[in-house]
């Protein structure tokens, strides 16, 4: 790299970071400290590499203004910013937008890499240590060998990647950051030869230098099929790097407790949304949801047929040296008649290796199922597969031989390996769920009944109970409501039966795993269900049989509550809907599971965080005992967020802190957004995630089954959160309602900029409402309040809440609370990162420059609820100061705002400078520059705080 490229500033940094050792995070017994040291040095090498590229294609001068920049935005009084920023032409602003975000997407990749090495580098994983807990249980009596492994037969992570608009990076982005992060593993590897720094620092300087040179911004808004191959990116990823490695943990850790992980078990699974999410999204059509299954198929296949290739490799073994059962033989005959060109080409060398002439026709068998459902020709029995039972069946049938023979280390290697991360992902990665409006299955049942004439009143007349007894009667019986020759128009009607009619068709083309359930947003009663099983009966997805009957259920159904009101009814839902014998049937028929999707963003934007946690959790207590009494098993379903104001936060803490016997062996949670790249854009971090997350349901499914705590203690703690619930609702409502707080919100926050970014292909509003508040998403609502760094929806509320109960007398019990409930530890946790992460000094630059005067108070509203809650936090926690008990954490969002704050300074000043373009003129749009660098601040921002949306 030519020296004279590089300013004075970026010149001492680099001469810094030679002076001071690297230290290698590989290395055994690195402490914090010294995973802190090396994080820092990797930061400013590549801050340095970052001033190199901006020089280079910028000019020194322009690097010279980002450090200035930077500099007076530690200024608290930034009127010397404000001038020298309104001094700068648009497309300037744009470079220092780009400065900025960029510093944000290569401090992230190289915390994610510090992040594994450091929670890796003690040798212990989370399922060790979850099994050693086990094992405490079994040899203290209070856990049975019987019970244990019944309960891990149904054990199921599966966590459900979403297609909602708050991860902004583009992946080819994500692509590069993730090599840098590969070439500063490789610099701090211990095994490197002397030589090797300079060659790596010059790919470095090259991968900096290509990052600059790419456009941030999507030039288009995605699609749902682009949302889909996003995740299948992911996915991809997880099933090459990280699947064969983490089930061969989950084996090994529960032979230590004698259990044998059955090689056909489904501990881990993935779902997704994208091209199924249909409430709200008008572009998720029924050929859409097609075309995205295709997508995942031929990714999925694709993945199997490289998987098998590799295995094909090592199946070296000759019927000179073992041998083989009697039915692997019969099938490779099989297999030889149904594929006669591939035995001819294949036997000549490989005819006394029956392991590989089997997989080479698994081979092409893959290969033949791709090719089929590309160009939508039959299945031929033989030759390709119709579903994922026939692949696995010819996986087992090698893997039973060889242990026949008594090849226990081959019959436990590479072929279970492949069959356990088939297991996992099936022929198309992931189970697509879809979810739909129950408004529409209203709509839709209106035009179907009102055509029959049968009804005194119009369906949309009829009241709940009415509507109730009218499906439920409905739901029993077997006639079509749709007569042959009665087309059925362009309506509601043809639209939801032409989307049980996809699902049909899916599941016809793809087998059983391809769709699971069908989720009904905004379920306020049992008739949003029935009406739904009643519109799946139209398309021959159910027949609910007669009383003694066998009923069928090709998908299952789920209610998702929202909201507090629908919260605080979900367990009378569950009862009156499990008391219903129709449906009863139904979900016998899904092998007695009801799956229950619990929404965490809308109730904590109805009604505050602590309210919504809190209705959420009792929710889960009620519903678990009314499924016991029915004798069905729960699968919840959490649709967490990654901001703590949409119920994010570390999620194995999150699944240890729901009620005692709520979680029995499945569970499924939502990734969202710049989530799922913080998670699994690194492989290793990724394994480390999900194994993380499965400990903690294994260790709650097995060891949480049943209260710890005296009643009388329970009730006490229940009447406190009853108390921080209730005031922070009174208070969080009383700030909603405020007709102050809508002028005040679009001003403060780029809330209405974010429509404009191509970043999810959702509206961000609901359609047909009158543009307030309620009809806001509950996304753009957390993620406008975080950009501006006022983040309410994570802590508003609780302040109040905590004083209550204080002043009620219950501060011991708080204390106490805190220190024995998980529940409750973990709450307050979000909340104080959120809280640190929260600056009012930073949103103040917002509130003076862009909130009309008579909306301006309520920033002194929001201003003492804050001093409040951090006072009562601390109060409760026993610290004097927030996150003290995670320095780390602390130190490294201390680090960020100093980088963060001229991304902040840079967008106030471009929204102002964008609204003085635009007015009052709703159809006018501000300069390309300007809507560019907003957006790209919009992006840095989002990149500096991570948990975002």
């Amino acid at each position: 790299m030519a020296e004279e490229t590089r300013t004075p500033e970026t010149a001492d940094l680099i001469e810094a970071d030679r002076r001071e050792p690297r230290v290698s995070a590989f290395a055994g017994g690195v402490s914090s400290d010294e995973q802190h040291t090396a994080l820092r040095a990797s930061v400013r090498q590549l801050g340095a590499l970052l001033g190199d590229a901006i020089s280079r294609h910028e000019g020194p001068e322009t690097l010279a203004l980002v450090e200035q920049v930077r500099e007076l935005s530690r200024d608290p009084d930034d009127g010397d910013l404000r001038a020298l920023l309104r001094e700068q032409d648009d497309a300037t602003a744009v470079t220092l937008a780009r400065a900025f975000t960029a510093y944000f997407q290569l401090v992230n990749v190289t915390e994610q890499l510090h992040r594994w090495q450091e929670v890796t580098q003690d040798g212990e994983g989370p399922l060790a240590a979850t099994t050693g807990r086990i094992r405490e249980a079994l040899d203290e009596g209070t856990l049975s060998p019987a019970l244990l492994t019944e309960v891990l037969g149904r054990v199921e992570y599966r966590p459900v990647f979403t297609a909602h608009p708050t991860e902004s990076t583009r992946r080819t982005v994500l692509r590069l950051l993730r090599k840098v992060a590969a070439t500063i593993a490789a610099a701090e590897d211990p095994r490197r030869r002397p030589g090797d720094d300079a060659r790596t620092e010059r790919r470095l300087a090259e991968l900096v230098d290509l990052l600059w040179q790419t456009d941030e911004l999507r030039i288009a808004k995605p699609q749902p099929t682009d949302e889909a191959r996003t995740a299948l990116y992911y996915l991809a990823q997880i099933a090459q790097h990280v699947i064969p490695g983490l089930m061969e943990e989950l084996q090994h850790q529960l032979g230590t407790v004698g259990v044998e992980l059955p090689a056909d078990a489904r501990p881990l699974r993935f779902g997704t949304w994208a091209g199924g999410d249909r409430d709200g999204n008008p572009f998720v059509t029924p050929e859409v949801t097609l075309e995205v299954l295709g997508l995942q198929h031929d990714f999925g296949l694709r993945e199997l047929v490289r998987q098998v290739e590799e295995l094909l490799t090592e199946m070296s073994a000759s019927t000179r040296v073992v041998d083989v059962t009697e039915e692997l033989q019969e099938s490779l005959a099989a297999d030889a008649e149904a594929l006669p060109i591939t035995y001819s080409t294949i036997k000549r060398l490989n005819a006394e290796e029956p392991y590989r002439l089997k997989l080479s026709f698994v081979r092409v068998r893959l290969q033949r199922t791709r090719d089929r459902l590309a160009h939508g020709t039959a299945h031929e029995p033989g030759r390709d597969y119709l579903g994922f039972a026939e692949l696995l069946r010819d996986l087992t049938l090698v893997r039973d031989s060889m242990l026949a023979d008594g090849d226990t280390l081959t019959g436990n290697g590479a072929i279970l390996r492949i069959i356990r991360t088939a297991t996992a992902t099936g022929l198309g990665m992931a189970t697509l769920d879809v979810r739909e409006h129950s408004g529409t299955h209203h709509d839709a049942l209106a035009e179907l009944f009102d055509r029959t004439g049968e009804l005194e009143v119009p369906y949309a007349d009829l009241d709940r109970e009415q509507r109730i007894e009218l499906l439920s009667r409905e739901m029993a019986g077997r006639r079509p409501l749709v007569g042959a020759g009665h087309p059925l128009g362009d309506g509601q009607a043809a639209a939801s039966l032409g989307l049980m009619q996809t699902l049909r068709t899916a599941l016809d083309t793809y087998g059983p795993d391809v769709v699971e359930t069908y989720i009904v947003s905004m379920a306020h009663d049992v008739d949003d269900l029935f009406a739904v099983v009643v519109l799946a009966r139209e398309a021959g997805l159910v027949d609910t049989g007669a009383e003694g009957e066998d009923a069928v259920a090709r998908i299952g159904f789920a209610p998702l509550f929202e909201t507090v009101a629908e919260l605080e009814v979900a367990g009378p839902l569950l009862e009156r809907l499990l008391s219903d014998p129709a449906y009863r049937r139904v979900v016998a028929a899904r092998g007695d599971v009801q799956e229950i999707m619990l929404g965490y963003s809308d109730s904590s934007k109805d009604a505050g965080i602590a309210a919504s946690q809190w209705q959420i959790h009792r929710a889960q207590r009620a519903l678990r005992d009314i499924a016991r009494e029915h004798g069905v098993r729960l699968r919840l379903f959490h649709g967490r967020g990654g901001s703590v104001g949409r119920g994010g936060g570390p999620t194995a803490e999150a699944i240890l802190s729901q009620p005692y016997g709520s979680l029995d062996g499945p569970i499924k949670v939502t990734e969202q957004g710049e989530v799922i790249s913080d998670k699994y854009l690194l492989p290793e971090l990724g394994r480390y995630n999900l194994e993380g997350a499965l400990a903690a349901v294994v260790e709650a499914s097995v060891l949480h089954r049943t209260s710890l705590l005296p009643q009388e203690v329970l009730d006490d703690w229940n009447g406190t959160m009853d108390l921080v619930a209730g005031n922070g609702q009174t208070a969080y409502r009383g700030l909603v309602r405020d007709e102050a707080l809508v002028p005040f919100f679009v001003t403060a926050t780029p809330v209405d900029e974010l429509g404009k970014m191509n970043i999810g292909s959702r509206p961000s509003k609901r359609p047909g409402g009158a543009g307030g508040l309620d009809d806001l998403r509950a996304i753009p609502w957390v993620f406008g309040w975080t950009q501006s760094r006022i983040i309410l929806p994570g802590w508003f509320g609780v302040g109040s809440g905590l004083a209550a109960a204080r002043e009620d007398g219950r501060l011991e019990t708080l204390q106490e609370m805190y220190g024995s409930w998980s529940f409750f530890r973990t709450f307050l946790s979000n909340v104080q990162m959120t809280l640190t992460k929260t600056d009012l000094d930073i949103a103040g630059r917002y509130v003076r420059t862009l909130v009309p005067s008579e909306a301006i108070g309520i920033f002194d509203v929001i201003r003492a609820e804050h001093e409040r809650t951090v006072e009562e936090v601390l109060r409760v926690t026993g610290q004097s100061a927030l996150l003290e008990q995670a320095p780390v954490l602390r130190r490294t969002l201390e680090l960020r705002d100093h980088y963060l704050a001229p991304l902040h300074a840079l967008q106030v000043s471009m929204l102002a400078r964008s609204r003085e373009a635009v007015g009052d003129d709703e159809d006018a749009s501000a300069p390309e520059d300007v809507q560019r660098a907003l957006s790209l601040t919009i992006n840095g921002i989002a990149a500096g705080l991570r948990n975002t949306g």
